[in-house]
Protein backbone atom coordinates (compact mmCIF):
# COMPACT_ATOMS: atom_id res chain seq x y z
CA UNK A 1 0.00 0.00 0.00
CA UNK A 2 1.53 3.48 -1.02
CA UNK A 3 1.16 6.11 0.82
CA UNK A 4 1.07 10.08 -0.30
CA UNK A 5 2.60 11.38 3.28
CA UNK A 6 2.04 15.23 4.52
CA UNK A 7 3.16 15.12 7.77
CA UNK A 8 -0.49 14.23 9.34
CA UNK A 9 -2.06 13.74 6.01
CA UNK A 10 -2.12 10.81 4.04
CA UNK A 11 -3.65 9.75 0.71
CA UNK A 12 -3.58 6.29 -0.55
CA UNK A 13 -2.43 6.22 -4.27
CA UNK A 14 -0.77 2.94 -6.35
CA UNK A 15 2.43 3.78 -8.37
CA UNK A 16 5.02 1.43 -9.81
CA UNK A 17 7.88 0.16 -8.24
CA UNK A 18 11.24 1.35 -9.94
CA UNK A 19 13.00 -2.23 -11.22
CA UNK A 20 16.88 -2.67 -12.80
CA UNK A 21 16.53 -2.14 -16.42
CA UNK A 22 20.21 -3.08 -17.48
CA UNK A 23 22.59 -5.84 -17.27
CA UNK A 24 25.83 -4.53 -15.99
CA UNK A 25 27.57 -7.76 -15.44
CA UNK A 26 26.56 -8.53 -19.31
CA UNK A 27 27.59 -5.13 -20.63
CA UNK A 28 31.18 -5.49 -18.51
CA UNK A 29 31.45 -9.18 -20.34
CA UNK A 30 30.37 -8.71 -23.86
CA UNK A 31 31.65 -4.45 -24.33
CA UNK A 32 35.30 -5.61 -23.22
CA UNK A 33 35.32 -9.30 -25.72
CA UNK A 34 34.02 -6.65 -28.69
CA UNK A 35 37.22 -4.77 -28.24
CA UNK A 36 39.20 -7.37 -28.17
CA UNK A 37 38.05 -8.84 -31.33
CA UNK A 38 38.32 -5.51 -32.95
CA UNK A 39 41.90 -5.24 -31.82
CA UNK A 40 42.62 -8.44 -33.68
CA UNK A 41 40.97 -7.05 -37.11
CA UNK A 42 43.36 -4.63 -37.49
CA UNK A 43 46.83 -6.71 -36.56
CA UNK A 44 46.96 -5.79 -33.13
CA UNK A 45 46.93 -1.96 -33.18
CA UNK A 46 43.76 -0.30 -32.42
CA UNK A 47 43.18 3.65 -31.31
CA UNK A 48 40.11 4.17 -29.91
CA UNK A 49 38.11 7.52 -29.33
CA UNK A 50 36.55 7.93 -26.24
CA UNK A 51 33.28 9.70 -26.54
CA UNK A 52 31.29 10.78 -23.09
CA UNK A 53 32.76 10.47 -19.48
CA UNK A 54 35.09 7.49 -18.46
CA UNK A 55 34.48 8.35 -14.95
CA UNK A 56 30.90 8.84 -13.00
CA UNK A 57 28.99 8.60 -16.20
CA UNK A 58 25.88 9.26 -14.68
CA UNK A 59 23.48 10.09 -17.47
CA UNK A 60 24.36 6.57 -19.23
CA UNK A 61 22.96 5.40 -15.49
CA UNK A 62 20.12 7.66 -15.15
CA UNK A 63 18.25 6.08 -18.46
CA UNK A 64 19.57 2.74 -18.31
CA UNK A 65 18.47 1.56 -14.74
CA UNK A 66 21.30 -0.92 -13.54
CA UNK A 67 24.06 0.86 -15.42
CA UNK A 68 26.95 1.65 -12.84
CA UNK A 69 28.40 5.13 -13.11
CA UNK A 70 31.92 3.53 -13.58
CA UNK A 71 31.16 0.78 -15.48
CA UNK A 72 33.14 1.81 -18.49
CA UNK A 73 36.12 2.39 -16.29
CA UNK A 74 35.52 -1.18 -14.98
CA UNK A 75 35.50 -2.27 -18.42
CA UNK A 76 38.69 -0.93 -19.36
CA UNK A 77 40.20 -2.48 -16.13
CA UNK A 78 39.36 -5.96 -17.78
CA UNK A 79 41.56 -4.67 -20.54
CA UNK A 80 44.35 -2.50 -18.66
CA UNK A 81 47.21 -4.69 -19.59
CA UNK A 82 46.68 -4.14 -23.53
CA UNK A 83 45.65 -0.51 -23.01
CA UNK A 84 47.95 2.85 -22.70
CA UNK A 85 46.08 6.34 -22.35
CA UNK A 86 46.43 9.27 -24.17
CA UNK A 87 45.17 12.36 -23.17
CA UNK A 88 44.17 15.33 -25.36
CA UNK A 89 44.09 18.92 -24.93
CA UNK A 90 43.26 21.92 -27.54
CA UNK A 91 45.59 24.88 -27.10
CA UNK A 92 42.69 26.69 -27.52
CA UNK A 93 41.26 25.46 -24.46
CA UNK A 94 44.14 26.17 -22.54
CA UNK A 95 44.61 29.45 -24.04
CA UNK A 96 40.57 30.41 -23.09
CA UNK A 97 40.94 28.64 -19.49
CA UNK A 98 37.91 26.36 -20.45
CA UNK A 99 36.33 25.16 -17.42
CA UNK A 100 34.68 22.04 -17.14
CA UNK A 101 30.88 22.51 -15.89
CA UNK A 102 30.46 19.51 -13.89
CA UNK A 103 34.18 19.76 -12.34
CA UNK A 104 34.26 23.41 -12.10
CA UNK A 105 37.94 23.22 -12.96
CA UNK A 106 39.89 24.12 -16.23
CA UNK A 107 41.18 21.85 -19.01
CA UNK A 108 44.56 21.31 -18.19
CA UNK A 109 44.39 21.31 -14.72
CA UNK A 110 41.77 18.44 -15.92
CA UNK A 111 44.50 16.67 -17.70
CA UNK A 112 46.83 16.32 -14.47
CA UNK A 113 43.64 14.97 -12.17
CA UNK A 114 42.31 12.15 -15.18
CA UNK A 115 46.36 11.61 -15.33
CA UNK A 116 46.61 11.23 -11.54
CA UNK A 117 43.06 8.97 -11.59
CA UNK A 118 43.99 6.58 -14.80
CA UNK A 119 47.20 5.93 -13.04
CA UNK A 120 45.71 5.36 -9.38
CA UNK A 121 43.81 2.85 -11.41
CA UNK A 122 46.83 1.21 -12.54
CA UNK A 123 46.68 2.19 -16.18
CA UNK A 124 49.39 3.31 -18.09
CA UNK A 125 49.17 7.25 -18.99
CA UNK A 126 51.83 7.29 -22.04
CA UNK A 127 51.63 10.95 -23.08
CA UNK A 128 49.59 14.27 -23.37
CA UNK A 129 49.17 15.43 -26.86
CA UNK A 130 48.27 19.23 -27.21
CA UNK A 131 46.55 20.01 -30.26
CA UNK A 132 45.77 22.98 -32.34
CA UNK A 133 48.97 24.51 -31.56
CA UNK A 134 49.74 27.10 -33.87
CA UNK A 135 52.39 29.04 -31.25
CA UNK A 136 50.58 29.29 -28.36
CA UNK A 137 52.65 30.55 -25.26
CA UNK A 138 49.95 29.47 -22.59
CA UNK A 139 50.74 26.18 -24.40
CA UNK A 140 54.22 26.34 -24.23
CA UNK A 141 54.03 26.90 -20.86
CA UNK A 142 51.73 23.79 -20.23
CA UNK A 143 53.76 21.44 -21.72
CA UNK A 144 57.02 22.82 -19.55
CA UNK A 145 54.72 21.82 -16.40
CA UNK A 146 53.43 18.68 -17.84
CA UNK A 147 57.87 17.61 -18.47
CA UNK A 148 58.83 18.50 -15.89
CA UNK A 149 56.49 16.67 -13.72
CA UNK A 150 57.79 13.61 -16.05
CA UNK A 151 55.07 13.71 -18.55
CA UNK A 152 56.09 13.31 -22.37
CA UNK A 153 54.10 15.82 -23.94
CA UNK A 154 53.59 15.82 -28.48
CA UNK A 155 52.27 19.10 -30.29
CA UNK A 156 49.45 18.35 -33.28
CA UNK A 157 49.30 21.25 -35.22
CA UNK A 158 46.24 23.72 -36.79
CA UNK A 159 45.58 22.56 -40.40
CA UNK A 160 44.46 25.07 -42.85
CA UNK A 161 41.08 23.81 -44.05
CA UNK A 162 40.46 20.78 -41.98
CA UNK A 163 38.71 18.48 -42.18
CA UNK A 164 37.60 18.91 -45.45
CA UNK A 165 41.30 19.85 -47.34
CA UNK A 166 41.81 16.03 -47.41
CA UNK A 167 44.49 15.90 -50.03
CA UNK A 168 46.56 18.62 -47.36
CA UNK A 169 45.52 16.72 -44.29
CA UNK A 170 46.60 13.31 -45.64
CA UNK A 171 49.79 14.75 -46.43
CA UNK A 172 53.58 14.94 -44.92
CA UNK A 173 52.68 18.47 -44.73
CA UNK A 174 49.14 18.04 -42.64
CA UNK A 175 49.44 14.39 -40.40
CA UNK A 176 52.87 14.14 -41.59
CA UNK A 177 53.91 17.69 -39.75
CA UNK A 178 52.17 16.16 -36.57
CA UNK A 179 54.25 14.68 -33.43
CA UNK A 180 54.35 11.30 -34.01
CA UNK A 181 52.62 9.45 -30.73
CA UNK A 182 55.34 6.93 -29.24
CA UNK A 183 52.93 3.82 -27.88
CA UNK A 184 53.96 0.58 -27.29
CA UNK A 185 50.58 -1.74 -26.55
CA UNK A 186 47.77 -2.87 -28.42
CA UNK A 187 44.95 -0.82 -27.69
CA UNK A 188 45.31 2.83 -27.29
CA UNK A 189 42.42 4.75 -25.81
CA UNK A 190 42.67 8.15 -26.91
CA UNK A 191 40.60 10.61 -24.32
CA UNK A 192 39.62 14.86 -23.28
CA UNK A 193 38.61 16.67 -20.70
CA UNK A 194 35.76 16.90 -22.72
CA UNK A 195 34.60 17.62 -26.56
CA UNK A 196 35.80 19.78 -29.19
CA UNK A 197 39.73 18.69 -27.95
CA UNK A 198 40.56 16.85 -30.81
CA UNK A 199 40.65 13.54 -30.34
CA UNK A 200 39.39 12.00 -33.84
CA UNK A 201 42.12 14.30 -35.59
CA UNK A 202 44.87 12.57 -33.07
CA UNK A 203 43.66 8.99 -34.36
CA UNK A 204 43.53 10.05 -37.52
CA UNK A 205 47.20 11.41 -37.30
CA UNK A 206 48.67 8.16 -35.52
CA UNK A 207 46.98 6.42 -38.56
CA UNK A 208 48.96 8.18 -41.26
CA UNK A 209 52.19 7.85 -39.68
CA UNK A 210 52.00 4.37 -38.57
CA UNK A 211 51.28 3.72 -42.07
CA UNK A 212 54.71 5.52 -42.80
CA UNK A 213 56.40 3.29 -40.87
CA UNK A 214 54.93 0.15 -41.76
CA UNK A 215 52.53 -0.65 -39.39
CA UNK A 216 49.08 -1.35 -39.50
CA UNK A 217 46.78 0.04 -36.98
CA UNK A 218 42.61 0.59 -37.07
CA UNK A 219 40.52 3.34 -35.80
CA UNK A 220 37.29 2.78 -33.72
CA UNK A 221 34.86 5.35 -31.86
CA UNK A 222 34.07 4.41 -28.16
CA UNK A 223 30.62 6.09 -27.42
CA UNK A 224 27.36 5.02 -26.09
CA UNK A 225 24.98 7.64 -27.06
CA UNK A 226 22.99 6.93 -29.36
CA UNK A 227 22.17 3.69 -29.17
CA UNK A 228 22.94 2.46 -32.41
CA UNK A 229 20.56 -0.67 -32.12
CA UNK A 230 17.69 1.03 -30.84
CA UNK A 231 14.98 2.79 -32.63
CA UNK A 232 15.42 6.45 -33.52
CA UNK A 233 12.52 7.93 -31.47
CA UNK A 234 13.52 5.10 -28.95
CA UNK A 235 13.00 7.03 -24.91
CA UNK A 236 16.86 6.20 -24.58
CA UNK A 237 17.76 7.73 -27.60
CA UNK A 238 15.62 10.85 -26.99
CA UNK A 239 17.08 11.62 -23.97
CA UNK A 240 20.64 11.37 -25.41
CA UNK A 241 19.00 14.72 -27.71
CA UNK A 242 17.91 16.51 -24.44
CA UNK A 243 21.50 16.07 -22.82
CA UNK A 244 23.18 17.38 -26.10
CA UNK A 245 20.53 19.81 -26.50
CA UNK A 246 23.81 22.61 -26.17
CA UNK A 247 24.90 20.90 -28.74
CA UNK A 248 23.10 20.72 -31.12
CA UNK A 249 23.28 17.33 -31.74
CA UNK A 250 20.32 15.39 -33.81
CA UNK A 251 19.92 11.85 -34.08
CA UNK A 252 19.86 10.49 -37.45
CA UNK A 253 19.16 7.16 -39.10
CA UNK A 254 22.89 5.91 -40.73
CA UNK A 255 22.14 6.43 -44.65
CA UNK A 256 25.31 4.41 -45.20
CA UNK A 257 24.93 1.88 -42.70
CA UNK A 258 20.88 1.63 -44.43
CA UNK A 259 22.85 1.64 -48.44
CA UNK A 260 25.12 -1.01 -47.31
CA UNK A 261 23.78 -3.64 -45.27
CA UNK A 262 19.83 -2.46 -45.20
CA UNK A 263 19.70 -2.08 -42.05
CA UNK A 264 18.63 0.73 -39.87
CA UNK A 265 21.12 2.00 -37.28
CA UNK A 266 20.63 4.83 -35.30
CA UNK A 267 23.87 7.74 -35.38
CA UNK A 268 23.79 11.59 -35.08
CA UNK A 269 24.62 14.26 -37.58
CA UNK A 270 27.94 15.01 -36.53
CA UNK A 271 29.22 11.43 -37.43
CA UNK A 272 27.12 11.16 -40.51
CA UNK A 273 28.48 14.58 -41.65
CA UNK A 274 31.51 13.97 -41.31
CA UNK A 275 31.83 10.40 -42.71
CA UNK A 276 32.52 11.16 -46.31
CA UNK A 277 36.06 13.04 -45.27
CA UNK A 278 37.28 10.40 -43.55
CA UNK A 279 36.10 7.74 -45.98
CA UNK A 280 38.66 9.59 -48.40
CA UNK A 281 41.28 10.24 -45.76
CA UNK A 282 40.80 6.38 -45.22
CA UNK A 283 41.58 5.90 -48.58
CA UNK A 284 44.23 8.37 -48.67
CA UNK A 285 46.19 6.34 -45.64
CA UNK A 286 45.51 2.71 -46.82
CA UNK A 287 43.79 2.88 -50.37
CA UNK A 288 40.35 1.56 -48.84
CA UNK A 289 38.44 2.41 -45.88
CA UNK A 290 37.52 -0.51 -43.80
CA UNK A 291 34.59 0.69 -42.51
CA UNK A 292 30.73 1.46 -45.15
CA UNK A 293 29.48 3.58 -42.39
CA UNK A 294 29.65 5.83 -39.28
CA UNK A 295 27.99 3.13 -37.40
CA UNK A 296 30.96 0.37 -38.26
CA UNK A 297 33.48 2.45 -36.45
CA UNK A 298 31.74 1.88 -33.08
CA UNK A 299 32.30 -0.69 -30.90
CA UNK A 300 29.32 0.28 -28.49
CA UNK A 301 27.17 -2.77 -27.26
CA UNK A 302 24.83 -1.30 -24.47
CA UNK A 303 22.03 -1.84 -26.69
CA UNK A 304 22.14 -5.48 -26.66
CA UNK A 305 22.83 -5.50 -22.20
CA UNK A 306 18.94 -3.82 -21.53
CA UNK A 307 17.21 -6.15 -19.76
CA UNK A 308 13.78 -4.85 -19.45
CA UNK A 309 13.12 -2.40 -22.10
CA UNK A 310 9.98 -0.46 -20.19
CA UNK A 311 11.77 0.54 -17.07
CA UNK A 312 14.74 1.81 -19.33
CA UNK A 313 11.71 4.12 -21.12
CA UNK A 314 10.18 5.01 -17.91
CA UNK A 315 13.79 5.75 -16.63
CA UNK A 316 14.30 8.20 -19.92
CA UNK A 317 11.12 10.31 -19.70
CA UNK A 318 12.46 10.50 -15.98
CA UNK A 319 15.77 12.22 -17.84
CA UNK A 320 14.59 14.17 -20.36
CA UNK A 321 11.94 15.90 -17.82
CA UNK A 322 15.26 16.59 -15.50
CA UNK A 323 16.92 17.92 -18.47
CA UNK A 324 14.11 19.86 -19.21
CA UNK A 325 14.16 21.51 -16.05
CA UNK A 326 18.41 22.22 -15.86
CA UNK A 327 17.83 23.87 -19.34
CA UNK A 328 14.82 26.19 -17.62
CA UNK A 329 16.50 26.45 -14.23
CA UNK A 330 20.20 28.23 -15.99
CA UNK A 331 17.58 29.97 -17.92
CA UNK A 332 16.17 31.69 -15.23
CA UNK A 333 20.03 32.68 -14.13
CA UNK A 334 20.18 34.79 -16.61
CA UNK A 335 21.96 32.29 -19.35
CA UNK A 336 21.64 32.18 -23.18
CA UNK A 337 20.17 28.87 -23.28
CA UNK A 338 16.41 29.83 -24.66
CA UNK A 339 17.22 27.87 -27.78
CA UNK A 340 18.47 24.54 -25.63
CA UNK A 341 15.10 25.17 -23.69
CA UNK A 342 12.93 25.07 -26.76
CA UNK A 343 14.63 22.13 -28.21
CA UNK A 344 14.10 19.93 -25.08
CA UNK A 345 10.61 20.98 -25.09
CA UNK A 346 10.19 19.47 -28.68
CA UNK A 347 12.00 16.57 -26.84
CA UNK A 348 9.17 15.88 -24.85
CA UNK A 349 6.35 16.07 -27.86
CA UNK A 350 8.25 13.26 -29.48
CA UNK A 351 8.20 11.31 -26.34
CA UNK A 352 4.71 12.57 -26.00
CA UNK A 353 5.13 13.43 -22.33
CA UNK A 354 4.40 16.42 -20.06
CA UNK A 355 6.17 17.47 -16.41
CA UNK A 356 2.89 15.51 -15.18
CA UNK A 357 4.75 12.13 -15.86
CA UNK A 358 7.29 12.85 -12.82
CA UNK A 359 4.35 12.35 -9.77
CA UNK A 360 6.91 14.37 -7.24
CA UNK A 361 6.46 17.58 -9.49
CA UNK A 362 2.25 17.99 -9.11
CA UNK A 363 2.61 16.46 -5.36
CA UNK A 364 5.45 19.15 -4.23
CA UNK A 365 3.46 22.03 -6.22
CA UNK A 366 0.29 20.50 -4.32
CA UNK A 367 1.65 21.16 -1.02
CA UNK A 368 3.42 24.32 -1.66
CA UNK A 369 -0.22 25.90 -3.45
CA UNK A 370 -1.60 24.60 0.00
CA UNK A 371 1.00 26.00 2.26
CA UNK A 372 2.35 29.40 0.54
CA UNK A 373 5.57 27.96 1.39
CA UNK A 374 8.59 26.64 -0.75
CA UNK A 375 8.06 22.88 -0.52
CA UNK A 376 9.54 19.67 -2.03
CA UNK A 377 8.69 16.02 -2.96
CA UNK A 378 10.40 12.81 -3.65
CA UNK A 379 8.91 9.05 -5.05
CA UNK A 380 10.60 6.38 -3.64
CA UNK A 381 11.14 3.03 -5.08
CA UNK A 382 7.57 1.49 -4.16
CA UNK A 383 5.94 3.93 -4.96
CA UNK A 384 5.57 6.04 -2.36
CA UNK A 385 5.36 10.31 -2.53
CA UNK A 386 7.11 11.79 0.53
CA UNK A 387 6.58 15.71 0.95
CA UNK A 388 7.91 18.38 2.98
CA UNK A 389 8.28 22.30 3.66
CA UNK A 390 10.43 25.18 4.44
CA UNK A 391 10.27 26.25 7.94
CA UNK A 392 12.34 28.87 10.10
CA UNK A 393 14.50 26.29 10.60
CA UNK A 394 14.99 23.72 7.92
CA UNK A 395 15.03 24.83 4.42
CA UNK A 396 12.25 22.36 1.86
CA UNK A 397 15.45 19.91 0.70
CA UNK A 398 16.67 18.80 4.37
CA UNK A 399 13.14 19.10 5.88
CA UNK A 400 12.56 16.32 2.75
CA UNK A 401 15.49 14.70 3.77
CA UNK A 402 14.22 14.26 7.60
CA UNK A 403 10.59 13.58 6.76
CA UNK A 404 11.69 10.57 3.98
CA UNK A 405 14.73 8.95 6.51
CA UNK A 406 11.87 8.94 9.58
CA UNK A 407 9.31 7.47 6.54
CA UNK A 408 12.00 4.47 5.96
CA UNK A 409 13.38 3.90 9.66
CA UNK A 410 9.49 3.47 10.71
CA UNK A 411 9.92 6.69 12.86
CA UNK A 412 6.82 8.58 13.38
CA UNK A 413 6.59 11.86 11.58
CA UNK A 414 5.75 13.80 15.09
CA UNK A 415 9.19 12.79 16.13
CA UNK A 416 11.91 15.78 16.19
CA UNK A 417 15.15 13.79 14.96
CA UNK A 418 17.42 16.66 15.83
CA UNK A 419 16.45 18.87 18.45
CA UNK A 420 15.62 22.38 18.31
CA UNK A 421 18.25 23.03 21.12
CA UNK A 422 20.72 21.59 18.51
CA UNK A 423 19.89 23.77 15.54
CA UNK A 424 19.58 27.21 16.64
CA UNK A 425 23.48 27.64 17.97
CA UNK A 426 24.21 26.01 14.20
CA UNK A 427 22.00 28.60 13.20
CA UNK A 428 23.55 31.18 15.20
CA UNK A 429 27.29 30.02 13.77
CA UNK A 430 26.21 30.83 10.37
CA UNK A 431 24.44 34.41 10.53
CA UNK A 432 26.90 35.78 13.13
CA UNK A 433 30.62 33.57 12.53
CA UNK A 434 30.19 33.13 8.65
CA UNK A 435 28.43 35.97 8.20
CA UNK A 436 25.49 34.14 6.29
CA UNK A 437 21.92 35.22 5.41
CA UNK A 438 20.11 32.31 5.19
CA UNK A 439 19.19 30.65 8.55
CA UNK A 440 18.40 27.54 7.57
CA UNK A 441 19.75 24.38 7.51
CA UNK A 442 20.92 22.69 4.42
CA UNK A 443 21.24 19.11 3.51
CA UNK A 444 24.62 18.83 4.16
CA UNK A 445 23.82 20.65 7.66
CA UNK A 446 21.05 17.61 8.46
CA UNK A 447 23.39 15.16 7.81
CA UNK A 448 26.13 16.31 10.05
CA UNK A 449 23.77 16.94 12.45
CA UNK A 450 21.84 12.94 12.60
CA UNK A 451 25.61 11.69 12.74
CA UNK A 452 26.46 13.49 15.79
CA UNK A 453 23.26 12.09 17.40
CA UNK A 454 23.24 8.53 15.94
CA UNK A 455 26.20 7.98 18.59
CA UNK A 456 23.58 8.18 21.34
CA UNK A 457 20.86 7.88 19.58
CA UNK A 458 19.25 4.56 17.87
CA UNK A 459 16.42 5.94 16.43
CA UNK A 460 19.19 8.88 14.46
CA UNK A 461 21.31 6.01 13.66
CA UNK A 462 18.52 3.80 12.31
CA UNK A 463 17.40 7.26 9.85
CA UNK A 464 20.76 7.42 8.77
CA UNK A 465 21.13 3.68 7.77
CA UNK A 466 18.00 4.14 4.99
CA UNK A 467 19.70 6.95 3.21
CA UNK A 468 21.12 4.00 0.51
CA UNK A 469 17.54 3.70 -0.24
CA UNK A 470 17.08 7.09 -2.10
CA UNK A 471 19.30 5.70 -4.74
CA UNK A 472 17.41 6.08 -8.24
CA UNK A 473 14.13 7.95 -6.76
CA UNK A 474 12.89 10.98 -8.21
CA UNK A 475 12.40 14.40 -6.20
CA UNK A 476 11.23 17.58 -7.05
CA UNK A 477 11.41 21.40 -4.86
CA UNK A 478 9.24 24.42 -5.72
CA UNK A 479 12.06 26.40 -5.30
CA UNK A 480 15.93 26.24 -7.36
CA UNK A 481 17.80 24.83 -4.72
CA UNK A 482 21.70 25.61 -3.85
CA UNK A 483 24.85 23.96 -5.12
CA UNK A 484 25.48 22.32 -1.94
CA UNK A 485 22.03 20.45 -1.81
CA UNK A 486 22.57 19.42 -5.21
CA UNK A 487 25.42 17.90 -4.54
CA UNK A 488 24.12 15.82 -1.83
CA UNK A 489 21.13 15.05 -3.80
CA UNK A 490 23.20 13.53 -6.41
CA UNK A 491 25.74 11.62 -3.90
CA UNK A 492 22.58 9.98 -2.76
CA UNK A 493 21.52 9.09 -6.06
CA UNK A 494 18.43 11.22 -6.04
CA UNK A 495 17.47 12.72 -9.53
CA UNK A 496 16.09 16.13 -8.80
CA UNK A 497 14.19 18.51 -10.07
CA UNK A 498 13.37 22.32 -9.19
CA UNK A 499 10.95 24.85 -10.26
CA UNK A 500 12.81 27.99 -11.97
CA UNK A 501 11.58 29.84 -9.13
CA UNK A 502 14.02 31.80 -6.27
CA UNK A 503 14.04 31.05 -2.69
CA UNK A 504 12.02 32.88 -0.49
Amino acid sequence: MDVFCNNSKKLLILYPVMKIGFDNDKYLKIQSSHIQERIAHFGNKLYLELGGKLFDDYHASHVLPGFQPDSKLRMFQQLKEQAEIVIVISALDIERNKVRGDLGITYDKDVIRLRDEFQNLGFYVGSVCVTHYNGQISADKFRAKLERMGITVYYHYIIEGYPTNVELIASDEGFGHNDYIETSRPLVIVTAPGPGSGKMAVCLSQLYNEHKRGVTAGYAKFETFPVWSLPLKHPVNLAYEAATADLNDVNMIDPFHLEAYGKTAINYNRDIEIFPVLNTLFEGIYGENPYKSPTDMGVNMVGFCISDDEVCCRASYNEIIRRYFVALNNLAKGEDCEGEVNKIALVMKQAKIDTSYRKCIGAARARSTESGRPCSAIELADGTIITAEQSALLGPSSALILNVVKHLAGIDHSIKLIPQAMIEPIQHTKLNYLKGHNPRLHSDEVLVALSVLSTQDDKCRRALETLSELDGCQAHSTVMLGEVDHKIFKKLGISLTCDPAQKR
